[in-house]
């Protein structure tokens, strides 16, 4: 069942506390200030440099016209047409117990905008082998009020996935800080500005993962490096890639991400309308590189204010690991 609109106080004071430590004081106090501002002003689905309740009027509008001229159904069968992708990432300083190991990515869910798109996820992933499981974030649709019918959608998709293997995600920009405790319930390891090791026969690969940059600016590269060993193969989990030129800099070895939905709403040939990153195009879709940092940005799983993808699939990403 759904939650009620949810508030700070739900939290108790040490859960408050605990969060805080995890995430940085300050990126806790300026999360929460912009969390405070989406929830009370009406004129906001979200916050950020861009215009987004402008954003927002014209997704609506849009979403009147799809139904108008007879193609909101067409594109809502594409959104639920979900793809796999395969993708060989390479990481420097891999060590060699990690070499053809296959990393599950798993992107913008938007689990409560379309009830069909969990159910499209796992049978995507279907009998696929994996050795781990990365999420970068949004797991609900909206940015304001309730999250339970998102993380009872999110629990169906977990209760799939292979129980053995490690579960690392971040949080988007469509998600509340209050979220972590439910999503944590489901394995999933939710890395707040923070750093965990995955460990394969003496070996280590560090996964780091970030907070949302797009809307909360609370991302913190620095943080989650000075967590990783010197000289330790690191991954960083972000929900946007505009933190690529600064994971670059901070030495990881690779980043995956998502946030852009590859456009969603695309010309033939996945040529994307919209540029929802503060990023250059390189980095918006599929597999990139930059400064010798391989990188991934899903096209994600789901969709976002409007239920249709045109000319942009939905995808579920296996990584395959391999050395430079």
């Amino acid at each position: 069942m759904p939650e009620p609109t949810t508030t700070t106080s739900e939290l108790s004071s040490a859960e408050q506390a605990a969060l805080a430590a995890r995430l940085g004081p300050e990126m806790f106090t300026r999360r929460m200030a912009v969390q405070h501002q989406i929830e009370v002003d009406p004129e906001s689905d979200e916050a950020g440099p861009i215009n987004v309740q402008r954003m927002v009027r014209r997704m609506r509008i849009l979403s009147g016209f799809l139904h108008t001229v007879g193609v909101a159904q067409w594109g809502r069968r594409n959104m639920l047409a979900v793809r796999r992708e395969e993708n060989t990432l390479r990481l420097r300083g891999l060590p060699s117990q990690f070499r053809g190991r296959r990393l599950l990515h798993l992107a913008d869910l938007h689990a409560d905008i379309d009830a069909g798109i969990i159910p499209s996820v796992i049978r995507a992933i279907g009998d696929w082998e994996y050795d781990a499981v990365v999420l970068t974030g949004d797991y609900r649709a909206h940015t304001r009020h309730e999250w339970g019918t998102a993380l009872n959608l999110c629990r169906d998709l977990a209760n799939t996935l292979r129980p053995a293997v490690p579960k690392f995600a971040v949080l988007g920009n469509h998600d509340a800080l209050e979220m972590v405790p439910g999503l944590e319930a489901l394995g999933w390891r939710v890395l707040l500005n923070e750093a965990a090791s995955w460990r394969l026969g003496g070996a280590e690969l560090w996964i780091g993962g970030v907070d949302d940059e797009h809307t909360y600016g609370t991302a913190d590269v620095t943080r989650v490096r000075s967590a990783i060993p010197v000289g330790a193969c690191a991954l960083l989990l972000s929900h946007t890639p505009s933190t690529y030129a600064e994971a670059a800099a901070a030495g990881f070895a690779g980043m995956l991400c998502g946030h852009t939905h590859g456009g969603q709403m695309c010309l033939p040939g996945r040529i994307a309308l919209l540029n929802n990153a503060h990023a250059p195009r390189f980095v918006l879709s599929g597999s990139w590189n930059f400064k010798g940092m391989n990188g991934y940005t899903s096209r994600g799983a789901g969709a976002c204010r409007v239920p249709a993808r045109f000319f942009c699939p939905p995808e579920v990403t296996r990584h395959t690991l391999e050395a430079p």
